[in-house]
């Protein structure tokens, strides 16, 4: 059984220690985050610690914070040459202090605390500068149940970059449509199928052979009688943006 320490209480902390706690295969020994407060709910589920001085020993710890203080909380560890992973996208590996064994979890995905989630779903890339660390967090990502990738840096640095564009701006996207059907008092939830659609489309095509829309073909007309409609500016020039970009790809006209 792997051992196993988490350091953080976010989001991905959180959805990590649930995961674990539902295989036979991985331990959580201990749970540590600078506020008890976060983690005190699971008190009876782990030990939990707000000392990183007590930190309990074991095979892996995972680095669940954000970017700007994982440097910060490595180089404070109490013990050096134990396997260290950080979760994120666009961190290095070696921002990890150097005296640790250094490496990356990164769960490829949108993590809500209050969101269930499956980690059948959850692509976990992997990164490690000593060869001899991969098999473990393999392992780790197995007992998740998690499809596994070795990546570089470069290509995490990318896909992360990617997965702002496909996740958090086309949320954006939701949320300005959200705001464009309820100034008129349609319902939003109308949308639903086609944003499902979408998504289930470039399954089994390419982004650019499922374009459609009055961009795409052109639509002169449409585009400006969309245009008219919009009276938020900053709607109306995001409407503009993406119309743009869409010519620009398809080989047609800019606005």
């Amino acid at each position: 059984m792997i051992s196993v320490v988490i350091l953080g209480a976010g989001n991905v902390a959180t959805h990590l220690f649930k995961g674990f706690e539902k295989t036979d295969e991985v331990s959580v020994v201990q749970w540590y985050n600078r506020s008890l407060a976060a983690i005190k709910p699971y008190n009876h589920l782990v030990a939990i610690t707000d000392d990183l001085k007590a930190l309990k020993d074991a095979d892996v710890y995972i680095i669940a914070v954000s970017d700007d203080v994982i440097s910060e909380l490595s180089s404070q560890l109490p013990f050096d040459d134990k396997l260290v992973v950080h979760t994120s996208g666009s961190a290095s590996v070696y921002d990890l202090d150097m005296k640790l064994k250094r490496g990356v979890l990164y769960p490829l995905q949108s993590f809500s605390k209050a969101a269930e989630l499956d980690f059948a779903n959850v692509p976990i890339c992997i990164e490690t500068i000593d060869k001899a660390c991969f098999p473990i967090l393999k392992k780790l990502a197995k007992s998740l149940g998690s499809p596994i990738k070795r990546i570089n840096s470069d290509q995490r640095r990318v896909l992360h970059l990617a997965a702002v564009f496909v996740n958090n701006f086309t949320n954006q996207l939701y949320r300005i449509g959200h705001e464009i059907t309820e100034s008129e008092g349609a319902e939003f939830d109308l949308l639903k199928p086609l944003i499902l659609e979408t998504a289930n489309k470039i399954q089994d095509m390419s982004p650019f052979k499922a374009q459609t829309g009055p961009a795409k073909r052109n639509d002169k007309k449409t585009i400006k009688k969309h245009l008219k409609q919009l009276e938020n500016e900053h709607h109306k020039a995001v409407y503009k943006l993406l119309t743009e970009s869409i010519q620009r790809t398809h080989g047609r006209k800019k606005l």
